[in-house]
């Protein structure tokens, strides 16, 4: 199983890619919601919710998965944001953006990584350190803190950080636990039911806590080790999942709604028109 590298703007299009000031910016404005809505997500969350839309077996609208995201949308119609349809009362809402141009740029810019990270999953590759690759854009909190000065680690030794790509895989099963009728395999189809579980396994298991010997430092050659080699490894299985769920669903299609009719009428039955007559005696005669 290849490692996948840590992501760089080389990696994508340029037309597509997000600079890291493009990330700041997206996490500026998840700082200015959250002071109006405490549970709003760090963006590494949003980007696992993402992906998760982006490989899901049915496609999600943005006004339906953005309230559940956000929690900040309201109201009734919708309005072009960025390229994309949101509801009409998102910019009333007591807890939505600050204003319409706010709301645009986030729209421009989540638009643009969901556009990357499908161009990437699109692509064939055999290796993660395929330029053209996925790389989540996920962060190494511990990495960062094991690196600051020694009296500034004890003030933060207190506090329960998350691994490596941890909250990026929380985000991932948040989408897929809001809409769980949308990650189930058509009955009687045992080897997508195998691959659907293998694949949303990996991403539990990324999930979870790394409880393995720090040994290896993730985007710093000579930063101080914060990251496992199995927890490495899980990363990247999580990755080629990702690929896997993408490529599940479209080789099955989208789930077909069961059309429900009413059962005939039959001839012995009660005459629908109420005459209490037996069909047969009445207007089935």
């Amino acid at each position: 199983m290849q490692t996948p590298q840590p992501p760089t703007d080389a990696a994508m299009p340029a037309t597509d890619a997000l600079s890291a000031d493009d990330f700041d910016a997206l996490e500026a404005i998840l700082d200015d919601l959250r002071s109006r809505s405490d549970e709003t997500p760090q963006w590494e969350f949003c980007e696992g919710f993402m992906a998760a839309l982006i490989v899901c077996r049915r496609p999600i609208a943005p006004s339906e998965y953005l309230p559940v995201l956000l929690d900040t949308f309201g109201g009734d119609g919708a309005q072009d944001v960025g390229g994309a349809q949101v509801p009409g009362g998102a910019l009333q809402s007591h807890a939505a953006f600050s204003s319409p141009a706010q709301a645009a740029q986030f729209m421009t810019l989540w638009m643009r990584r969901w556009n990357a990270i499908a161009h990437s999953l699109d692509a064939d590759i055999e290796s993660l350190d395929d330029p053209r690759a996925f790389h989540p854009e996920v962060l190494d909190l511990r990495g960062a803190v094991a690196a600051l000065p020694e009296t500034e680690r004890e003030a933060m030794a207190s506090q329960n950080l998350p691994s490596f790509a941890q909250v990026w895989a929380v985000g991932f099963m948040y989408a897929v636990e809001s809409w769980p009728q949308e990650w189930v395999a058509p009955r009687g189809e045992k080897e997508a039911h195998q691959w659907l579980d293998e694949a949303l396994d990996a991403i539990v298991a990324l999930s979870e806590d790394d409880t393995d010997p720090p040994t290896i430092a993730v985007f710093e050659e000579d930063g101080p080790p914060s990251v496992s080699e199995p927890r490495l490894q899980a990363f990247a299985t999580a990755v080629w999942a990702v690929y896997d769920l993408r490529e599940l669903w479209r080789s099955i299609g989208p789930r077909v709604e069961q059309l429900r009719t009413e059962s005939p009428l039959g001839r012995n039955d009660a005459c629908f028109c109420g005459s209490g007559k037996k069909f047969k005696k009445c207007h089935g005669a």
